[in-house]
């Protein structure tokens, strides 16, 4: 049998190179070709390209038919693939632009399908173009151009020429947008924030250009400024600590403290947004290239000279601006404030909220008490401004004089008693009874008690008021109020097994002691605190006085001893015949008579 032709392969099949390898071995099963007559057959079956194309790869095909919606292509595999023309763009027309003898680019899906065509697609081979032209973008970090097409959850769908990407919501501008509608299908420049090849995956922003383009035109207007130079601006934005007025192209922020040399308690109350205004660039800083700005620079400082025009004790008329725990800012004129300190705001309202004592903007008169312009600092008196109580108590109540008042409170150390001028005086517990003991003396008072006293003392400087309530009694002890051997009628208060307490002297300054038993009688049989029953009244001899410890001691043992005594001189001695009990008896008579 004869070989076919020199070649040794059949003529050319035209749909397959692959479909005549396989008519060649069934037209012939003895035929052997030889290793170098397979290799050239089977490259010819991959059109010559030396087994360069794979699946899953962009190639090169060539149109050589139009059939209705689909274009033939040859894909230079000795086969064609089919692809929609739509694919392939229309004109203006509407007409397809392709026409057969043009060369594509296509992606190939598979070599052959189950109809032996090869599966090849237009639409892959522009993403996967894409793909490779935007990851060589990506890598040199350069914007690359696209067009927003549509929205999604979270943001926006870009085409990038072939590949989609994600725009997320925040990345869509610098501020937020509320319509994205002038944005939609516009070309425009895109950063790459991220890419993902395998999983398809390109996330974009188009604030990040933005920002590139802004911080460029930042720093150039950054450049042409200088600190001290005065610019006009147009207020864009305020805030609660602020404004931010636009230079040309550049914000500065005008803090509220640069606004005014007076007080301002929001930036609304100097300025509204679209104002245009006159400010004075006060810092830049380069590295962060904020920009500061000032108003009241450009005015002239009313602390200049404040030394002269509020020299220490005199008086002025100014506004309260603000109350704080500490103290009341006072307004002098405008843009020099004095601070009136919560100590010296009241006379008599200690440890008081300075909002209890005065309001915002009232009208108060104040004294100067210290000026420090360095620190821009004046020091106010409230209270300086208005009489003291202290002073005037004293001039109508000196020392010495009684006054009357109500008990405001029982302490420890004594009672505080209300005054006139609404201040109080302090009754040591010392000071409230010439006999009792301090604690006895105070469980005699209780606070909303009316009582009197002495005024003993007042310390103007200290803003202390001394009283005495004992004093208006006078001291017992002073004098010869009691005098030893004295004959004093008692009162028994209390009857105890060692002896009874008696009390004696003036009812309003009362003196107390203690007979003991051996001082209740001569007769030790007589010797009995149960023979005294409280309120009984008796006579007693003063034995002793200490005035240092404010003690009289009395006997009624004393007494009966002095009047034996007494009895024994007038009557003549026992042995004149007359008894004892007879002398006791003539004396008792006379002294009875005499009552």
């Amino acid at each position: 049998m004869d070989r076919p032709d020199s070649a040794g392969i059949p003529p050319a099949c035209p749909r397959s190179a692959t479909k005549r390898l396989k008519h060649y071995m069934a037209d012939d099963l003895s035929l052997n070709p030889s290793r170098d007559d397979f290799a050239a057959l089977l490259d010819e079956s991959m059109g010559g390209a030396g087994g360069d194309f794979a699946e899953g790869t962009v190639i090169n095909g060539i149109v050589v038919g139009i059939e209705k919606d689909f274009a033939i292509i040859d894909v230079g595999l000795k086969t064609e693939g089919r692809i929609l023309i739509k694919e392939f763009g229309v004109d203006d027309a509407g007409k397809p632009t392709l026409k057969i003898g043009d060369t594509v680019e296509v992606f190939l899906e598979r070599l052959e399908n189950a109809l032996g065509e090869a599966v090849i697609s237009r639409e892959k081979a522009k993403r996967e173009e894409a793909w490779t032209r935007l990851e060589g973008v990506f890598a040199k970090q350069e914007p690359v151009m696209g067009s927003i097409v549509g929205r999604v959850k979270g943001g926006f769908t870009v085409d990038l020429g072939g590949a989609s990407a994600f725009l997320p919501g925040s990345q869509v501008d610098i501020r937020p947008v509320r319509d994205v509608g002038p944005l939609m299908g516009k070309e425009q420049p895109f950063a790459i924030l991220k890419m993902d090849r395998p999983r398809g995956n390109i996330v974009v922003s188009r604030r990040a250009i933005l920002e590139e383009a802004r911080a460029e035109q930042r720093t150039e207007l950054v450049s042409q400024l200088q600190e001290g130079e005065i610019r006009e601006g147009v207020v864009k934005n305020i805030t609660d600590y602020g404004a931010f007025v636009d230079l040309g192209g550049i914000d500065g922020l005008l803090h509220v403290t640069d606004m005014s040399w007076k007080r301002v308690s929001h930036p609304s109350q100097v300025l509204a947004v679209g104002d245009t205004v006159k400010v004075q660039i006060i810092k830049i800083n380069p590295d962060t290239q904020r920009i500061s700005l000032g108003m009241k620079q450009l005015q002239s400082d009313p602390w200049d000279g404040v030394e002269a025009k509020y020299p220490v004790g005199a008086k002025y008329t100014g506004r309260i601006t603000n109350i704080t725990d500490y103290g009341a800012f006072v307004e002098l004129e405008a843009g020099v404030e004095g601070l009136v300190h919560v100590s010296e705001m009241s006379w008599t309202k200690k440890n008081v909220h300075p909002g209890k004592i005065v309001s915002t903007s009232q009208e108060v008169d104040v004294i100067v008490l210290d000026v420090d312009s360095s620190k821009r600092r004046v020091s106010l008196g409230l209270k300086q401004a208005m009489a003291n109580p202290w002073d005037a108590f004293l001039a109508t109540h000196p020392i010495g004089s009684t006054v009357e008042g109500e008990v405001k409170n029982a302490t420890e150390f004594g009672l505080f008693v209300g005054l006139d001028g609404d201040i109080d005086g302090l009754v040591h517990l010392s000071d409230l009874d010439w006999n009792a003991s301090g604690e006895e003396a105070m469980a005699k008072f209780k606070k909303g008690d009316m009582i009197k006293a002495r005024v003993l003392d007042v310390d103007v400087e200290k803003e202390r008021i001394s009283l005495g309530v004992k004093q208006l009694a006078g001291d017992p002890m002073t004098g010869d109020t009691f005098r030893k051997g004295q004959i004093v009628t008692v009162t028994v208060t209390e009857v105890t097994t060692g002896g009874i307490e008696v009390k004696f002297g003036e009812d309003d300054a009362p003196m107390t002691a203690f007979i003991r038993k051996s001082d209740l009688s001569r007769d030790r049989q007589e010797q009995r605190p149960e023979r005294y029953a409280v309120g009984d009244r008796i006579d007693a001899q003063v034995t002793n006085i200490d005035k240092a410890a404010r003690r009289v001691s009395v006997s009624i043992k004393s007494l009966e001893m002095a009047e034996e005594k007494e009895a024994i001189e007038q009557f003549g001695s026992s042995d004149s015949g007359a008894s004892l009990g007879d002398i006791l008896g003539a004396a008792l008579r006379e002294k009875a008579s005499k009552d």
